[in-house]
């Protein structure tokens, strides 16, 4: 009786420290998932920051050109409207879930960078303002923005990465699925857009 009763109590035993294992080991990739998913929103404020600085910059650049080549209605109405499109999406931390929120974000900023290449294609007609002082810290600093946007997206598409194949490798992925953890979107390259805009008339 009393052996039973040791075995049974020892059986016990192991079936609490092995849901006691389960629970810790849940927690730990549940905890993963949080401080990964926290990394992105983190990234993706670093992006934002680097948008709203090109975004910012703008005014200022289409009042200069606008001085130089006022004739140049249509490139500066499509810049100006292409940056009116990107100020008008509400763009939050919640966008990272809806890929099609992400995929209109994404549209609205390729669109922009298209609108400027352009405007920065005008340019190239008019020496004058090719050689204006505040035209040449505008180029260099829109040419900065570029660059670390380029920087910033990449670092975004590495720790999306990282956290995607957590979601979906298994036995992660069921916790994942328990608590609703899924994939997040890329920022994808339209073709023809792999680099930045080309501001640099040297």
């Amino acid at each position: 009786m009393k052996t039973g009763l040791l075995v049974a109590l020892i059986v016990v035993g192991l079936l609490i420290l092995f849901g006691l294992g389960i629970i810790m080991w849940g927690t730990g990739i549940y905890n993963n998932f949080v401080q990964q998913d926290e990394g992105i929103k983190g990234a993706w404020s670093q992006v934002e920051n680097q948008y709203q600085r090109r975004f910012d910059l703008i005014p200022n650049l289409v009042e200069t050109v606008k001085g130089f080549a006022s004739q140049e209605q249509k490139v500066l109405i499509g810049v100006t409207e292409a940056r009116a499109k990107v100020g008008q999406m509400k763009v939050t931390p919640e966008v990272l879930n809806n890929p099609q929120n992400f995929k209109q974000f994404q549209q609205a900023q390729d669109n922009l960078s298209g609108a400027l290449s352009r405007l920065m294609v005008v340019v190239e007609q008019y020496p004058q303002l090719k050689s204006d002082k505040n035209f040449l810290e505008l180029q260099a600093q829109l040419e900065g923005t570029e660059n670390r946007i380029a920087v910033e997206r990449k670092r975004y598409n590495e720790v999306v990465q990282t956290y995607n194949t957590s979601v979906r490798v298994f036995p992660r992925s069921m916790i994942a699925g328990m608590f609703g953890f899924q994939q997040k979107p890329y920022f994808e390259s339209e073709t023809g857009a792999e680099n930045a805009p080309k501001v640099n008339f040297q």
